[in-house]
This record gives structure tokens, sequence and C-alpha cells, in this order.
């Protein structure tokens, strides 16, 4: 019989590491700090969502029928916990494979008291196939993904035909997809993928790309490109 995930995250808060199958793209897991480590601890059970928990029903986990935004890949999680605070009418989920990713994540959650705000450590896809319902989510964020940027590698990227349409399935009508890259050549795969999808607008007018909205945070990664002169492109794109 095989571990459960809640089996596999005690093993991880035992021994400060967590390993898992990755189906979406790779990550690079490090240690646990002891504050990431103790926020797991205490407040996994109040934040975390789970594969196995198999269909999520939003208005059960949050109470309410408030909108709900998803963001894959969250890396440390600032900017997702200041987008939940600074925006209490709506829900967010964050799915990060990188488990100290969740465990910093949670830790400023707590810290800045947000409550409309659920975590999940594990494979993105499998939690859209298999957790998501049809027509369920307002907006899917992708922010900063591995550009794989060696030519040979362009196929492993996450932004595909496949994956689009896999995410028009669980948009509303009018949700939006929101992607930001600080790799130009990304920006242009992105746009001529998105592009060739029926069943989405680009919401920029220019017919390319957006200027970052408010809602979407200046990351101290962000702010470090602009000072090197790196661009960042941002893309919505939206469910017809």
């Amino acid at each position: 019989m095989t571990d459960q995930p809640q089996d596999r995250l005690e093993q991880a808060k035992e021994k400060g590491r967590f390993i898992r199958e990755v189906k979406s793209f790779v990550t690079r897991q490090g240690r646990l700090t002891k504050g990431q480590q103790a926020a797991i601890d205490e407040y996994w059970d109040q934040y975390g969502l789970t594969h196995e928990q198999g269909a999520f029903d939003w208005q059960v986990i949050f109470g309410n029928n408030n909108p709900v935004v998803l963001e894959i890949g969250f890396g440390m999680g600032a900017s997702l916990v200041e987008m939940a605070k600074n925006a209490p009418e709506k829900n967010f989920v964050g799915i990060e494979v990188h488990l100290p990713g969740v465990g910093a994540c949670l830790k400023d959650a707590t810290t800045e008291g947000v409550k409309n705000l659920r975590l999940i450590n594990h494979d993105a896809v499998a939690i859209l196939k298999d957790c998501i319902a049809d027509n369920s989510l307002s907006c899917v964020q992708l922010f900063f993904p591995d550009p794989w940027h060696k030519k040979r590698h362009h196929k492993r990227r996450i932004v595909q035909t496949e994956f689009a349409q896999l995410l028009a399935q669980k948009l509303t009508t009018g949700g939006v997809f929101h992607m930001a890259t600080d790799w130009e050549n990304y920006a242009e795969h992105m746009l001529e993928v998105m592009s060739a999808q029926a069943n989405y607008k680009n919401q920029s007018p220019s017919g390319d790309y957006m200027p970052r909205p408010e809602h979407r945070p200046l990351t101290k990664f962000e702010q470090r490109g602009h000072r090197l002169g790196h661009g960042v492109w941002d893309l919505m794109f939206e469910k017809l």
C-alpha cells in the first residue's frame, strides 16, 4: 500500500524534506527552515487541501460563493498572500510543489491574518483534472513559470494548447488566464499558443501584452530585474 499525501507530509515534518512525484514540471527541493516547518505543523489542517479529497466544493471550503482565483506555482507565496489580503471579496487557492514555499506562504498568511486562502502541495495538472470542477474558477494565474529556455526543452513549457484547453474547462465564461514572464522568448511562445485558441480572447488592446495590472504585486525578483534592465511581459486571455 502506498503512502497517502498526509503520510508523506508527516514524513516531511520529521525529516525537513519532501519527496514526491512531479508530472508537469521539475522542482528543486530544499530543506525546510524551522519557521516553515512550524507553520506546516500548526496551520496545514486549516489551510491545506489535498488531491485525495477529490472534487473541491468551494462553498464548503471557504464558506461563501466568492470568485475563486487559482495560482499555479506561487513560489514562496509573498505575492499570493498580498493579493489575498488586498482582495477579501475573492477566494485564493495556490498550488506549489516546493514544500519550503508552502511553509513560507503559510507563515506569511497567518502573520497577516489572511483567511481567504488555501494551499495545495501537488502536481497542478492532476489537481485541475481530478479536483477542480468545470466552470468554477474566475481566474488562473501563472507567474514566472520555468521558461525552459533551451530550444530543445521548449516542449516542456507548461503553456501549450492542451494546458490552455484544460484551463478553459475550469474557467467560467469571462474568466481570465493571466500569465507573466521575464523571458521574452517565452512571452512570444505564450502569445502564439494562446492566440491560436479560438475560445480565448486577448484582453490587450494592442493584441499582444498588457501593462502589469495593479492587482499583481511587484515582487523583489521583478524589482531586481527592472534595475538590471530586464523586461517583464503580462498576458491576459479571457475565456469566451
